[in-house]
């Protein structure tokens, strides 16, 4: 007889009530909130830093495995096989035969998608996982402040049809390097992706608002939102409710309170 307990798992992702859509998720996990807090700290250095991006990143990479990625009924013989007929595993896995592409924007990008791409080789056949890399830079006007971005170059490893893309960036401040980095496989790459897949730790309302009006079938799923520069009557409403009026980025287009520019902290380099 077939045990019918796991033959559809119900998962249900903790989450925060916003109002800025449906393909938008506001993790809302205390542990991870609280290791996202000591990697934003001041007083947080390497090789500290790394190792909480990375712990972060895996706790990420798991929900939305589990929340997003088609699943399979499955007959697994267990050890126990040897002993009797009924020693197997029977009911929902992770289905392994899907294409998934971890795209590695640099710099911010590289810890993150490498993690990504490690854990989705755990879980999916690995054949059919790959991981692409994309340069990209700010492109700042006489005030420093960010008026879009440019792709430097990317090394891009075929088509993506029927894969799972997904683009782990850790901070989602302004939107601009994310939506290009989109547009480029919408536009320049053979095939069409089954889910396109944004990963931060931090997001701004601009960048949700950039993300949403400029690719509206991209899934955005992030552990904080930052509005701290907003006015007063912000605070205390529902992400989203007063969107207009929230605002999380200083003139330099930095969020706040953030935890600066990751991409500088996590290599050492400050330019």
């Amino acid at each position: 007889m077939r045990d019918s307990l796991y033959e559809d798992v119900c998962y249900r992702l903790t989450e925060l009530e916003h109002f800025y859509g449906p393909n938008v998720h506001l993790v809302g996990n205390p542990f991870l909130l609280s290791q996202l807090a000591k990697l934003c700290a001041k007083e947080t250095f390497q090789p500290q830093v790394n190792r909480l991006v990375a712990g972060l990143y895996t706790d990420l990479v798991k929900m939305v495995i589990n929340a997003e990625f088609p699943r399979k009924r499955a007959a697994i013989p267990t050890r126990m096989i040897e002993h009797t007929p009924k020693g197997i595993y029977q009911g929902q896995v992770i289905d392994p035969e899907v294409r998934a592409i971890s795209v590695n924007i640099a710099r911010a990008g590289t810890l993150p998608s490498q993690v990504t791409y490690d854990l989705l080789n755990t879980i999916l056949s690995p054949q059919l996982v790959r991981q692409d890399h994309i340069v990209m830079s700010r492109m700042l006007d006489d005030a420093e402040k960010v008026v879009g971005s440019s792709i430097g170059g990317a090394k891009i490893g075929g088509d993506v049809d029927d894969a799972i893309v997904v683009f782990p960036d850790p901070m989602g401040a302004t939107g601009g390097s994310l939506s290009t980095a989109i547009k480029l496989y919408k536009e320049k790459v053979p095939g069409k992706m089954r889910k396109v897949i944004c990963l931060n730790l931090i997001v701004t309302p601009e960048y949700v608002r950039r993300l949403t009006g400029d690719h509206p079938d991209a899934l955005v799923y992030a552990i904080r939102l930052d509005r701290g520069l907003s006015p007063p009557e912000v605070f205390g409403t529902p992400p989203g409710k007063l969107w207009d009026k929230e605002r999380g980025l200083d003139d330099r287009q930095y969020i706040v309170p953030g935890g600066g520019g990751m991409g500088e902290v996590m290599n050492n380099a400050f330019v």
